[in-house]
């Protein structure tokens, strides 16, 4: 398993636009992905719905674990993604 934290820079925080995104980029690998809010809620990032109720504003920093097959591609490219758009 590869986990690692995030701290969220978007001023919006995470809302349905980079959510939705993050469950497509996720998609594209075999490997599980979930987000760890900082009360310890979390959500597979391929559930929209569940990513907006962790309600996670700008400046909370969040955990990422991610778990499969290809979890070195996938943690490297799930965080490029969150770089860019979160």
């Amino acid at each position: 398993m590869k986990v690692f934290d995030y701290k969220i820079r978007d001023e919006i925080g995470m809302h349905a636009r980079p959510a939705g995104l993050l469950g497509k980029k996720a998609g594209e690998f075999q490997s599980k992905v979930i987000i760890v809010n900082k009360n310890g809620r979390e959500s597979k990032v391929d559930g929209l719905m569940g990513l907006l109720g962790l309600g996670v504003m700008c400046g909370d920093v969040v955990t990422v674990k991610v778990e499969g097959p290809d979890e070195e591609i996938a943690s490297k490219a799930i965080y490029d993604f969150m770089e860019k758009n979160l």
